[in-house]
């Protein structure tokens, strides 16, 4: 199953998704959050009580390359290993390039119908 992924510009929008998202009954444990900025991702899925793309969701390989690669490309991976393909993940990578947040759900049936 393709993971459900919508871009934000506003991050209280996108936490007030997120709560919406887990009102409704998706797993926490489904719900990412994603941005060029590690210290945004992190406040943000503090704030909203959803997770980041780390060592958990990545493979062993992905995650000790990653020390090593410039931030674009640690993205892409990121986006790769959540159930994206290569072109998805550059098109997303360039979003993220212009100050966008990403929301991503996995395992779940279509979460959009929840989200205005």
């Amino acid at each position: 199953m393709k993971p459900f992924i919508k871009e934000y510009v506003n991050d209280e929008q996108l936490e007030k998704d997120i709560m919406t998202l887990k009102n409704n009954s998706v797993d926490a444990d489904d719900v990412y959050v994603l941005s060029h900025d590690d210290d945004r991702t992190n406040r943000i899925a503090k704030n909203a009580g959803a997770n980041t793309i780390g060592s958990k969701e990545m493979s062993m390989g992905s995650t000790v390359s990653n020390v090593f690669k410039k931030k674009g490309d640690e993205l892409r991976t990121k986006l790769k290993e959540i159930g994206f393909t290569q072109e998805e993940a550059n098109n997303y990578e360039s979003e993220l390039d212009e100050g966008k947040v990403l929301l991503i759900v996995t395992n779940e049936d279509n979460p959009e119908r929840y989200l205005i």
